[in-house]
């Protein structure tokens, strides 16, 4: 097996875990099969740069005389908020000749910034997609998933999603088992399928303003198999339905049908990867009733059948 170079790039402003939570995986995996993994970092002049967070990081070497790599993984951060023509330039001219270009958070807009992200889907942290959008049309913005593969470029959201996409990147070279070890060493005991929303329903969801509206949200998330329809949910908050269905759409951004929906899709995604229930009982407890019912929600939304989610996505038994 032919050894890849991992070249990280580094400049001032860089997330210091864009950096490090891909670095840490690439690691693992070069500790669990020796040879099979090269890392270097290399910054514009090759000088130490400064992260977000202030901590000081020292690149083997300056991007000039970085070697070709294999998998070219550009981080975000504060750095990324404004052009730089040289490294811009840098990528532009030796981008297309990594077998992989990897983006996490911001980085992203690096990669469109210098052409390499034009006819591709893509995704960056949810905050800047819209600046994605704006500034490169010619870039397909996918704000919702933790992260896009597209053919050779694979772009990620936000900070953490980094080590989702570089397990899924070691999962490609070495294979599942090796994929896992790794998660579970770093402690991520799952690795998150690349189409999972990069919120919470929780989250992408706002807060409810009025009691009664928070006290439902809350009722929804602890009770995913009760009776969640409008009528009950409204007679839950003392309104009428038509009044309850526009007052949680004015205060959360969301209906309360796909807000159950959310709710229930990972109630039943957590039962999967934490439990030994059949699909069946999974099924009952989530709300949907049916298997069938739920099978076509995880087809739907993470474009996986139940029983297939579990098998990829559990960790194996120790």
């Amino acid at each position: 097996m032919a050894q890849r170079t991992v070249l990280v790039v580094l400049f001032d402003g860089v997330q210091s875990l864009d950096v490090t939570g891909p670095l840490e995986v690439f690691a693992g995996a070069e500790q669990h099969t020796p040879g099979t993994y090269r890392l270097r970092t290399a910054a514009m002049d090759g000088a130490p740069v400064r992260t977000s967070s202030g901590l000081t990081l020292v690149p083997d070497e300056a991007l000039d005389n970085a070697p070709d790599p294999h998998t070219l993984l550009v981080p975000g951060g504060q750095g990324t908020s404004g052009p730089d023509r040289r490294l811009t330039d840098w990528l532009r001219d030796h981008g297309p000749r990594a077998r992989r270009l990897v983006s996490v958070c911001t980085g992203a807009i690096r990669l469109a910034e210098a052409g390499l992200l034009d006819g591709c889907r893509a995704t960056t942290h949810w905050a800047y997609c819209d600046r994605l959008a704006r500034d490169h049309p010619a870039v397909e913005v996918d704000p919702d998933p933790i992260y896009v593969r597209d053919g050779h470029v694979s772009t990620s959201a936000g900070v953490t999603s980094g080590i989702d996409l570089a397990l899924a990147l070691v999962e490609e070279d070495l294979g599942r088992d090796a994929a896992l070890a790794i998660a579970r060493h770093l402690v991520v005991f799952l690795r998150r399928p690349g189409n999972q929303a990069q919120f919470s329903a929780q989250l992408s969801a706002q807060t409810a303003q009025r009691e009664p509206l928070r006290e439902v949200q809350q009722w929804i998330t602890e009770h995913p198999a009760a009776d969640l329809t409008v009528e009950s949910l409204a007679e839950r908050a003392s309104l009428s339905p038509r009044h309850f269905a526009r007052a949680f759409r004015v205060e959360t951004g969301t209906t309360p049908g796909r807000y159950v929906d959310r709710v229930r899709l990972e109630h039943a995604r957590r039962l999967l990867e934490d439990t030994s229930d059949g699909v069946e009982e999974v099924s009952r407890a989530s709300g949907y009733g049916t298997p069938e019912a739920m099978r076509r929600a995880f087809v739907k939304t993470l474009g996986a059948a139940p029983a297939e989610y579990r098998r990829r996505f559990r960790p194996a038994a120790r």
